[in-house]
Order: C-alpha cells, then structure tokens, then sequence
C-alpha cells in the first residue's frame, strides 16, 4: 500500500504577495472613502508619471539631460529612505515585528517581503521615474541594454532601501517618538518648499542645466542613481565606466538586503526594551522636574510655566506647532534676503509665527483644562494664569527674535538696521501675545487628539479662522504706532534717531503684552464654562 505524497508547500513569496493584495483588497472594503480615495492617489501618481515620462522624452538629446535625471533619481532614492520615519503607518507590513512567532528563515523572510514590496503605488511610480530617465539617456545597443538592467535596479533598490531604514528603526516607528516624526512630516514639506523655491531661484542666476554639472557628476557615483548614470555612460561609449556603475548599484543592493536582514534577526530574536526605557526615562523626568523647578520662578507662575514647557516637549502637536514655527520663522526671513528680496525687517515674520503659539492657549491642553479651571474662580487667578503662560512663552521667542533678527542683518550685511528692525519685532511680539490672550478666552476651540492631521474638531472651523486671522489684523493695528514711527524716522530722514526703536519697540511690546492679560482675565474668569465646553468637543 503505497501514500500519497503530501503536497509541496506554497512558495513564501507567493504567500506574501497573496497576503499583501488580500490586506490591500479589505482594506479597500472598509469605506467607499478609502476606496475613492485609493483609487484617486493612483489616478493621480499615474497621470503624473505620464507627466514626468513627456518631460523625460523631451530632454532626450539634451545636452544636460543626463544631470537633470540622475539629480532626479538621487531625489527619489533619497524620497524613499525617509519616507518610512515619516508615514510609518502608510503600510501594515512595514512592522516586521507581527512576524516575530512565525518560523521564518531570515533569506526567504526577506526575498518575500521584497517582491510583496514592489505591489504599490509607490513602486509602480518608481518604476515610471526609472524608466523616463532611462528613455531620456539610452541610444544605441548599448544603451539599451544598460536600460534594461539599470530599470529594475533602481525600483528594487529603492524599496530595499525603504524596507532597510523601516527595519532598522522598528522599534521607534511603533512609539510615541515615531509618531512625533509623523506630526512632524508637515515641517519636513514646509521646509521642503523653501529649499526647491531657494534652488531655484539660484539655479535660474547660475546659468541653467549647466551649473547641475558638478552636483550630477558627483552624484552619478552614487547608488541608485549610478545606474541611471551608467545608462548614458554606455550610450557614450564608456563601457567600463557604465559597468563600473552598474557593479556600485548591484554592491549597493546586496549592502541593503544584508543590512535589512540583520535587523530583522535582531528584531526577532531580542526582547523589547521598550519598558526598562520607560522606566529609565521615568527616573530622569523625577530628576529633571527638581532642576527645572529651580530655575523656574516659585508658586503658580512656575508651576504654569513648568507644565506650558513640558507640554512643548512632550505632546507632539504642541511640539510640532513650536518646531514648525521655529523653523519657518528663521527659514523665510534668512531666505528673502539671500534671494535679494527681502530686508532686515524680514525678521519680524518671526514674531508673528511665535505670536501666534499664544492662541487658543486652553485648547492646547484639550479635556484636561477642567482641572485648570478648578484653579480659577478669580480675575486674580486668571490674570496669574495667563501671566505664566506668557512667560513660558516669552522665555523661548525673546531670544529667539534676537537671534533671527541678527542672522537676517548679518545675512544682508546691514547691521545699521538692526536696532530698530528688532524693536519693531518685540513690538510685534508683545501686540500678538496679548491678542492672543484675548483670543484664546473669546474664541477658544478643541484640538482633537485621535488625529495628527487635524487641528480644530468638526464644526469649529469658523472658530479657529476667526481666532487666528481676527487676532493678526487686531496685532497690526496695536503695533502701528511703532511701525508709523519707523517709517516716519525714515521718511524724515531722522537715521540717527532709529536706534531709539529698540528700548522703545520693547517697552512698548511689553505695555501692550501687560494690558492684554488683564483685558483677557475677567473674561476668562466668566466664560470658564463655556471654555471648558469649547475645548472638551471632539
């Protein structure tokens, strides 16, 4: 009697492709939203791959077309390392620890998440990018056959990448610290922004395509983006060049996929030590809190202001809002006046954007502001309330209007500027901090907490545009004695008077600052009611 043979197990990477069309098909099924939505992102990347491939077809036999594409693809390499510290939950299988109880081998672990990696919008828009830039470069046999290799290259080195960098930082991509970086990711584009616009600009005065020459021939050395560039060294004729840079990419790849596979050993086969961390980290806070105490002012005021300093660094909306007006702040002044646009007087755009942190001061602390007001029953209390929080504000944009403002004169070279443009800054300081005082008790609105991409709960819209916008125009008006002073000195031609601005504009910020809190106390203290119930909503 004979047994019939058991039959062969299904291949590892066909069970993961399966799993992941299967987790992608459900999730589809969840909302006709995600699924509009879903089919909206890859109508969208497709049309705008098609984009790209016209743009490439027209570089083809341009003489700096080889730069434009391999500066393109060091982009796009760059793109998808960072991608997975900032959209960490954009896919389920970029956690390779729900695989840690399965018996897996680490080499078909990692040759099947490879190949269920390349299912996605991302890799099919890679693979459009590879294959413009190839079609931009190849003529010949040659070329042609560099194409060939180099396409696939470059996608499956791209995702190997991505799939490196997300292993190797698991562990803080599933944390609340990974989460911050995902807060975060609006910083990364707003600042984005301004370098592409500052390149610009500086590519259009440096003479066109031709000044990308050095970064490209640098650049094209440089895995993955060297097998774009072997494409046009073998269409050249360089066919010991192109297979040199083909051999960088090929080693390269073989580096990511070796490296990806020691963190997924080591992801599986160490604990987490997520909670002796925790532990630790508790034990510095204990410390940390007796330091900072000390430094701080005593009673309520230092209380507050402890508790306004460590929401900064510990809640990550907070936190973000801060980091992306810090950054913003120093970014566009410094930038207008490197592109000869801008003046000293740039510098105030920081004011504005660290003025603006004083809004909706009690949304900020959402549903745990009752236990705020349970402190408040007086104008008194109030006042010493706000007081404190403006401290705890002051203490970080006081010094860093200065530091700004000198960085702009120093940029511009006109330092003459500096005492009065940095008097109308604090000027503009105080004016935004006591509107925003009055604000924040008028016009107060919740923060929901359940969403890093939502800064006002549903209905309150109006609330937060009234807030923000009401309040900058109020803080225009209340620094126009100051700004018409400014402009009269030098219209009066009254030069040796405008250091004057600088005591000046600082007294006058600080008068308006005091005369905003206590405009803003009563209030508060009658409307804690309706605060409390403003803030607590969603």
């Amino acid at each position: 009697m004979t047994t019939a043979a058991a039959p062969a197990p299904p291949s590892l990477t066909s069970v993961f492709v399966r799993l992941k069309l299967s987790l992608l098909r459900n999730g589809l099924r969840q909302s006709a939203g995600r699924t509009a939505a879903y089919i909206t992102s890859v109508v969208v990347t497709v049309v705008f791959a098609a984009v790209m491939l016209l743009g490439f077809a027209l570089l083809r036999g341009n003489a700096h077309a080889d730069s434009v594409v391999v500066l393109m693809t060091a982009v796009l390499a760059l793109s998808w390392a960072v991608m997975p510290l900032f959209v960490p939950s954009g896919d389920e299988t970029l956690d390779p620890s729900r695989l840690v109880m399965l018996p897996l081998r680490p080499h078909p672990l990692v040759r099947a998440l490879l190949v269920a990696s390349l299912v996605g919008v991302g890799p099919l828009f890679t693979l459009c990018i590879a294959l413009g830039a190839s079609l931009a470069l190849a003529r010949g046999a040659a070329g042609v056959v560099a194409a060939v290799v180099a396409v696939p290259l470059v996608v499956v080195a791209c995702v190997a990448l991505s799939r490196a960098v997300a292993a190797a930082n698991v562990r803080l991509l599933t944390s609340r610290k990974g989460r911050d970086l995902a807060v975060l990711s609006g910083l990364v584009i707003a600042v984005g922004f301004q370098v592409v616009n500052f390149g610009a600009q500086r590519l259009s005065r440096a003479g066109g395509l031709a000044s990308l020459e050095p970064a490209a021939a640098v650049t094209g050395w440089l895995p993955p983006a060297s097998a774009i560039a072997a494409v046009g060294s073998a269409s050249e004729g360089d066919y010991a060049v192109a297979a040199g840079q083909l051999l960088l990419t090929v080693l390269a790849l073989g580096a990511l996929l070796l490296w990806w596979q020691r963190s997924l050993v080591k992801l599986m086969t160490t604990p987490d030590g997520s909670t002796i961390g925790a532990a630790s980290a508790s034990g510095r806070d204990r410390a940390g809190t007796g330091l900072l105490g000390r430094l701080l002012p005593g009673g309520r005021t230092g209380t507050v202001m402890e508790r306004s300093l460590r929401y900064i660094w510990r809640d990550p909306k907070t936190k973000a809002a801060w980091i992306t007006s810090l950054a913003i702040g120093a970014i566009v002044p410094i930038f207008n006046v490197l592109q000869g646009t801008g003046s000293v007087y740039w510098a105030c755009f920081a004011s504005g954007m660290l003025g603006m942190m004083m809004y909706n001061q009690f949304g900020q602390d959402t549903s745990a502001f009752w236990m705020v007001a349970q402190t408040i029953s007086t104008p008194a209390d109030a006042y010493a309330e706000l007081r404190a929080r403006a401290l705890a504000l002051l203490l970080i944009t006081v010094p860093f209007t200065v530091v700004v403002t000198a960085g702009t004169a120093a940029v511009s070279g006109d330092w003459s500027a500096l005492p009065d443009a940095l008097g109308v800054a604090l000027a503009l300081l105080g004016a935004m901090i006591a509107v925003g005082a009055v604000a924040s008790a008028t016009f107060p609105y919740s923060i929901p907490q359940d969403s890093a991409y939502k800064n006002v709960a549903p209905g309150q819209g109006g609330l937060a545009w009234i807030s923000i916008f009401g309040g900058m125009a109020g803080a225009a008006l209340l620094c126009a004695p100051v700004i018409g002073t400014t402009i009269y000195l030098h219209l009066a031609d009254e030069e040796s008077l405008l250091w004057l601005l600088l005591p000046g504009g600082a007294a006058y910020g600080a008068l308006i600052t005091w005369t905003g809190l206590k405009l803003a106390a009563p209030r508060t203290a009658s409307r804690l009611p309706e605060i409390l119930a403003a803030v607590s909503k969603g």
